[in-house]
């Protein structure tokens, strides 16, 4: 399609109208408002809930009143964008109609700039399909617009509109629209690569951390197949569920994510997937996640449970407040090694128990280091946390001191007289507490210098050196049990 066909419908005098979600916008702000007022006030659920039962309007008008978008760092379409903006500097009028609220409507546009007039949802009147298409052609008169939608909910004001065009629709949508128009509506196509972006916001390289519940079955020397196999129930089960947390953590971070340096290129930060799509998206791996631990028995159900709730209750608050925040993620790690146990049904030690707790609070206080280093280099202000950049050297300190007494935790529990007459060469464990020394000084020094992704365990696993130290501690592991 040329830009002189693009454009003809402004010598006409039509109105080029554009939807907000999904076309202009590549998120839905219905969605993202109701995640920035929970991230805000976790009250705010039950308020919506309330709201809803007397219609979406009031739902949208009590969530536009109570959360705080950012106009400028939202996910617009730039395709969109630079179509609206030719339309106008060719002397047509541009509209802005959608089923958002009309206060956020109204604020994106005193951000863009790009319409004439601002159309919302408001009391009684919720702006989207057949009624979008009412008030346009009352407005307008029949033939008088050409619209930009994205979605089903748009094919009557599309069969309105003189031109039609469609933004990012599913195929089957276009098919409809194709039909509908004789074959002579305009398509912008989705950008490729929704179902990696999809991957991406599960975070499998997380995934990773979950094989602390091989732990418990390493630690009690039970390697026969049905151990194994309740032990990757756990795996999967608590996978599928720190996902859904992941997502949800992502939902309820997008103000503070699009104003990082690389959080936001995350999907849910950067448009790659919609807001809309993270909310059906959280149940999905949840249910799943639940579904899996229930297969290995009630005990395992109950932790994967309780990890949840823990997760949601650090993505809504906890991790707001100072040192609770790593006390939260210390636990979270702990939660993995117990859910291990009683997925084999071994009683854990109490050893293991805290060598866990000091060795990832150390890991904890690494990645808050790590973040107050990067927002130092940056020159930014600490957003949605209890930390300043002079905290710095209070977590290194932390991150030091709980990993070595990790360390002498572990050189007791050898030394226990059980442990001698589990291991055949028990000796060889004594290797791993010089190895474990290295590693963790280490990391606190790579973390100060700002050297470090916000995720230590990532970083542990993509350094050479790092890999290396996991390597030899697993082979004396490995003598110490077949010696």
């Amino acid at each position: 399609m040329t830009q002189d066909a693009a454009l003809a419908g402004t010598d006409t005098g039509r109105v080029l109208v554009a939807d907000l979600d999904g076309t202009l916008l590549r998120s839905d702000m219905l969605h993202e408002s109701f995640w920035d007022s929970v991230a805000r006030d976790p009250r705010m659920l039950a308020v919506a809930l309330l709201a809803l039962r007397r219609g979406k309007p009031a739902l949208k008008a009590s969530l536009a009143a109570r959360a705080s978008i950012q106009p400028a760092t939202l996910p617009y379409d730039p395709r969109v964008i630079a179509r609206l903006q030719a339309w106008r500097a060719a002397g047509g009028r541009t509209a802005l109609v959608t089923a958002t609220d009309t206060r956020l409507a109204q604020a994106i546009e005193d951000h863009l700039g790009l319409f004439d007039e601002v159309h919302g949802t408001e009391a009684g009147l919720n702006l989207k399909g057949w009624a979008k298409a009412r008030f346009l052609t009352d407005r307008y008169g029949a033939g008088g617009f050409d619209y930009m939608g994205d979605s089903a909910a748009d094919l009557p004001v599309w069969a309105a509109a003189t031109t039609a065009i469609s933004v990012n629709a599913e195929r089957v949508t276009r098919a409809q629209l194709d039909q509908q128009s004789g074959g002579q509506a305009q398509h912008l196509l989705p950008v490729r690569g929704q179902r990696d972006a999809v991957i991406r916001a599960l975070r499998p390289h997380q995934w990773v951390k979950n094989i602390l519940v091989f732990v418990p079955m390493i630690a009690d020397l039970a390697f026969d197949l049905a151990t194994l196999m309740a032990a990757m129930l756990a795996f999967v089960a608590l996978s599928l569920t720190a996902s859904a947390g992941y997502v949800l953590n992502d939902l309820l971070d997008l103000a503070d994510d699009r104003s990082h340096p690389r959080k936001r290129h995350r999907p849910f930060a950067s448009g790659a997937l919609s807001a809309a799509t993270g909310t059906w998206l959280f149940p999905v791996l949840l249910g799943a996640g639940l579904l899996v631990a229930g297969l290995a028995g009630p005990l395992l159900l109950a932790v994967v449970g309780l990890y949840f709730i823990a997760t949601m209750a650090y993505s809504i608050k906890l991790k707001r407040h100072t040192m609770i925040d790593i006390c939260m993620l210390a636990t979270l790690f702990t939660l993995r090694i117990v859910a291990g146990g009683m997925a084999i049904g071994v009683p854990l030690s109490v050893w293991l128990l805290a060598v866990s707790m000091f060795l990832f609070f150390a890991l904890a206080a690494v990645k808050r280091l790590a973040e107050l280093t990067d927002l130092q280099a940056a020159g930014r202000a600490v957003t949605r946390r209890g930390y300043r950049v002079e905290d710095r050297s209070v977590l290194s300190q932390m991150a030091v001191s709980s990993g070595y007494l990790a360390v002498l935790v572990l050189a007791l529990y050898i030394d226990e007289p059980v442990v001698q007459e589990k291991f055949g060469a028990p000796w060889m464990l004594w290797t791993v507490c010089p190895l474990l020394i290295f590693w963790i000084s280490r990391m606190v020094m790579v973390a100060a210098r700002g050297e470090m992704h916000d995720d230590p365990l990532i970083w542990a696993l993509e350094t050479r050196t790092s890999r290396k130290v996991m390597a030899v501690i697993a082979v004396f592991v490995v003598l110490a049990v077949v010696l």
